[in-house]
């Protein structure tokens, strides 16, 4: 079945490989090259990946050529005169933790990975967006901020501010990503300010004293003068993770009407005081409380500061995106993280995080699709006493071994094909075809379809009067490009 031939393994399999002494020979006695394996005639490229890992995101052997010879399959219309939002990029988030098992590889295998993830041509996956986290996460090793104070001191100055904890692991290799990509948009999250800011002086819970608002959003300035300083641009900030919940080690909790409070205050002027263009993002929190950044958004004084806002989805529904854009559509909606936990289930978080992410937080105008931790070790550290443990990242490293996990292959099947600036279009779906479209800068059109039904789905893909005909087995995603 064309759908399921397999696909060239890479350039010795494509071209072949001069052969050995041990290979067959002609009747003169000398080696005979392999037959190059030409790829048939197709007008679309077809990438796929299969839920049971026996494919694993591979561009398929397959001819799908248009033409307008009708048939009994159902149709996936696209129709690229039907445009919705621009689309910034697909990407993980790279943790401290990542950063630091990154940069522990040996430097050739370093570079070669991070060229993997982050190159943009057709060998690679071409990852265009990242989240990083201001000061700690969860998903670094230990807690600290760029103003920790011995315990009963303050600094409403910020006289020790100094981003010189990052320098070891996160800064070298954000340089190294931004000499394979110099366009990659980078999105900063704090998890916790300093805790001489705090109303409990702890790295966890607690809310940000009224009287540190102005020292925090000099804060924020700090920190974009400072990696702007080491060639670092910040495209944008979050305000703060997740901010309802205070569990976490580090973490804030800020009600909405402080956010605005912060926002319109504090942070929206000293950003324009100090000539910053990084965008303001609000809430970065579940689906499940729209009521957070509509309340924010329905502050004139504090919405002229905000691009938009960010979400993610441990709880409530993806379409809580369109309910915010659709109350505000001159705002601008964002995915920014979502885990894998360890081990996982490949087929069922690949058809998950693809349903509701990659497809559904687009297809409700989201300008990205961002899965959480980019690399964990085996054990899925590190992480800070009280954060994640189950954190699976895209890539387990272990030593100088790298292996490639569910949520490499869920964000490979858009950041490599969706580029920066492609518009969402419109594609038809069926009962079991799930499916997004886009059309990039340079008029190529895009396709993503799951298959989430039980059994194998043949289908036409149909642009005006022509169309191509295709097939998925069960729980399988491919990506269409032509």
């Amino acid at each position: 079945m064309l759908w399921s031939l397999p696909l060239f393994m890479g350039l010795a399999l494509a071209c072949g490989k001069k052969s050995s002494n041990n290979d067959s020979t002609g009747s003169g006695g000398n080696p005979v090259d392999p037959p190059v394996v030409v790829p048939p005639k197709s007008d679309v490229e077809f990438w796929l990946t299969q839920s049971d890992k026996t494919v694993l995101f591979k561009k398929q052997n397959t001819s799908l050529i248009f033409s307008t010879t009708s048939n009994s399959y159902s149709n996936i219309d696209v129709d690229d005169t039907q445009t919705y939002q621009q689309i910034d990029g697909f990407g993980y988030c790279l943790t401290g933790g990542s950063a630091s098992l990154l940069n522990s590889l040996s430097a050739a295998n370093k570079d070669n990975v991070l060229k993997e993830l982050f190159a943009a041509d057709s060998t690679f996956i071409g990852v265009s967006y990242l989240r990083i986290s201001i000061g700690a996460s969860d998903l670094s090793a230990n807690t600290f901020t760029y103003d920790d104070m011995p315990s009963g001191q303050t600094d409403m100055n910020l006289d020790h501010f100094s981003i010189d904890a990052e320098k070891t692991d996160l800064i070298p290799i954000l340089k190294k990503i931004i000499a394979i990509n110099p366009n990659i948009k980078i999105l900063g999250s704090p998890w916790s300010p300093p805790v001489w800011m705090k109303s409990n002086g702890s790295f966890k819970g607690g809310s940000l004293k009224t009287e540190c608002y102005a020292t925090y959003a000099q804060y924020f300035v700090k920190y974009i003068q400072a990696m702007k300083a080491e060639g670092i641009s910040i495209d944008a900030i979050t305000v703060q993770n997740e901010p309802l919940n205070g569990n976490n080690n580090p973490s804030l909790v800020m009600q909405s009407a402080e956010q605005a409070n912060f926002v319109k205050s504090n942070l929206g002027p000293a950003f324009q005081a100090a000539g910053i263009s990084t965008k303001i993002i609000v809430w970065d929190h579940n689906a499940d409380v729209a009521t957070y950044p509509l309340a924010i958004l329905g502050d004139a004084d504090a919405k002229k500061y905000v691009d938009g806002s960010a979400f993610h989805l441990y709880s409530g529904s993806i379409t809580a995106l369109s309910q915010v854009h659709d109350a505000y559509p001159d705002k601008n909606v964002y995915f920014t993280e979502q885990w894998v936990g360890g081990p996982g289930n490949f087929s069922g978080d690949l058809q998950w995080h693809v349903q509701n992410l990659i497809i559904g937080a687009t297809r409700n105008w989201s300008r990205n699709v961002l899965e959480w931790n980019l690399a964990s070790d085996p054990s899925y550290n590190p992480h800070t006493s009280g954060g994640c443990t189950t954190c699976q990242g895209a890539l387990t490293i272990s030593g100088d071994a790298v292996a490639r996990n569910v949520s490499y292959y869920i964000i490979a099947h858009a950041a490599k094909f969706v580029r920066p600036g492609s518009v969402r279009i419109s594609s038809a779906q069926t009962t079991n075809l799930s499916t997004v479209a886009f059309k990039n800068p340079d008029g190529k059109k895009v396709l993503i379809v799951l298959n989430k039904g039980t059994a194998q789905e043949v289908f036409n893909i149909k642009v005006g009067s022509r169309l191509v005909t295709t097939a998925l087995s069960s729980g399988a995603v491919g990506t269409y490009v032509w």
